[in-house]
């Protein structure tokens, strides 16, 4: 199986690229300068920097649902986060189960806890040759208030993690009780033992 390609295949740039809308916040995390973020928009591509927090789930969310209104050309979502919110990662899920425009996820560098859902959600998953893989328990939001209010938010806490399992099995064809042994043990993966694992379906750049 030839495993070399292209990135920018996995998403056409739009013929009529939208310019980067000036009320969406910056998608998946600061560092990127405007022009930068605006040039990766025309290019339908979707960018997850950093920890995934509510706000950067915000800016993910609003960056797919503008590109998926503006044509149904694959989205690129350039994965570069180890860890996330649970609550955060559902979030960007549940825009991506969606869209009509499928989205084609790549690993760029890491990916790992509840962002591993994320990607798991993409109609199509690559990585590049040196990226790495987490699989740990998605953490929760902290929580405060009346110990009804704490126990309420654990409960709905422990439903999510079983959504987000469930999600892998279906996806890995790994049993459940090895997702929830990995999960819980925080197993590291490389590219290759990703693509072994069923998380990803190609390694870029790899002959």
């Amino acid at each position: 199986m030839n495993l070399r390609h292209d990135p920018m295949r996995w998403g056409q740039p739009s013929q009529n690229p939208e310019p980067w809308p000036p009320h969406l916040p910056p998608a998946g995390g600061p560092g990127l300068p405007g022009w930068l973020e605006e040039r990766l928009f025309d290019q339908r591509i979707v960018m997850i920097r950093g920890p995934l927090t509510p706000e950067g789930a915000t800016g993910v969310a609003a960056a797919l649902l503008t590109l998926d209104a503006a044509g149904t050309a694959p989205v690129q979502l350039h994965v570069a986060s180890g860890a996330g919110e649970l609550a955060a990662a559902l979030s960007v899920i549940d825009v991506i189960d969606s869209m009509a425009s499928p989205v084609h996820a790549v690993v760029t560098s890491e990916a790992g806890g509840a962002v591993v859902a994320v990607l798991a959600a993409a109609e199509k998953r690559a990585a590049f040759r040196h990226a790495r893989f987490r699989l740990t328990e998605p953490r929760a939001a902290a929580v405060s208030g009346t110990a009804d209010e704490v126990a309420r938010a654990a409960g709905q806490h422990l439903r999510e993690l079983e959504e987000i399992t469930l999600r892998l099995v279906e996806l890995t064809g790994q049993t459940r009780s090895r997702i929830e042994d990995d999960l819980s043990a925080g197993r590291g993966l490389t590219a290759q033992e990703a693509l072994e694992y069923g998380l990803i379906e190609e390694i870029i750049g790899k002959s």
